[in-house]
């Protein structure tokens, strides 16, 4: 009885040793996971510059507040989406707008007679954007300061930025000696159409963002691109926010404001768009 006792109890242990072993042990938690960033804002554009459509170049000259009296839409659909592990991340950004420019705000430049800029439709110039940029981030250096939860970050940014456009000028027109020029006929009305006009640049930048507390940040960024290479002659861009960060369910949000100007010199053939879009832009960002 003793022998089978002592012979079932080394049976157990062994039973529950193998158990023991068997079960897989925890895997450590990533000390380093995906950190998502979401953020739809609001661009309260104001234009200057000057497009050629067809030949026939209008400077365009337009505040915000021009442009909400004139355009069906401002500010529109507008968000930006950053994914980020380690010192690696990806973004883009997603801009939207059709922007309508009264006879006030534009100059028309190759005058002929019986044909100028509309005053009687509601937009002389209407200018439809879709800009997409896509890219990606790679932090360079991180900068401690002394005080808890202070840094500065330096980012290189390395992307390709989708124009999509198309305007259409609108003239009072009193002969018909104009259908030659491609332009569309209507009532005493002539419209230059640029159909759509579309290319895309390279884009390289820099971006530095300082955290003053965890709460509270600054992040100015800027690039450059084009270069005559595929689309633009020449493009920049410069935005600077601040944010002001609060937990809300386990998210981090973020109140924006701050300033964004971006400009582009494109030229093919009868057309060119030589703008530079500006102004204030508000917005939030949730992080998790």
């Amino acid at each position: 009885m003793k022998l089978k006792a002592a012979l079932s109890a080394s049976v157990l242990a062994l039973f529950f040793a193998h158990g023991a072993q068997a079960e897989p042990p925890a895997a450590p938690p990533d000390p380093d996971p995906w950190r998502f960033t979401i953020a739809p804002y609001a661009w309260a554009l104001g234009v200057t510059g000057n497009v050629t459509v067809r030949g026939q170049t209008i400077d365009t000259n337009a505040s915000t507040i021009d442009l909400i009296q004139k355009s069906d839409s401002l500010g529109a659909l507008m968000a930006y989406f950053e994914a980020d592990k380690g010192k690696l991340g990806f973004y883009t950004d997603f801009v939207f707008a059709q922007l309508g420019f009264g006879a006030s705000q534009t100059n028309y430049h190759n005058p002929i007679a019986g044909l100028q800029i509309t005053t009687r439709a509601n937009a002389a110039l209407t200018y439809r954007l879709f800009i997409v940029e896509v890219g990606g981030v790679y932090e360079l250096a991180k900068l401690p300061w002394s005080t808890e939860g202070s840094y500065s970050m330096l980012d290189g940014t390395l992307g390709f930025r989708y124009w999509n456009n198309s305007i259409a000028a609108t003239f009072d027109a009193s002969a018909n000696v104009f259908s030659n020029l491609g332009f569309d006929r209507s009532f005493g009305i002539a419209v230059a159409r640029s159909g759509v006009v579309d290319w895309v640049d390279p884009v390289i930048g820099l971006r530095m963002r300082h955290q003053f507390t965890p709460s509270q940040e600054v992040m100015v960024r800027g690039d450059v691109g084009g270069f005559g290479l595929s689309g633009s002659q020449f493009s920049w861009q410069v935005v600077g926010t601040y944010g002001y960060s609060w937990k809300y369910t386990g998210y981090d949000v973020t109140a924006l404001v701050g300033f964004r100007a971006l400009a582009v010199n494109y030229t093919q053939g009868s057309g060119a768009i030589n703008e530079i879009l500006y102004g204030p832009i508000i917005g939030v960002s949730f992080r998790f």
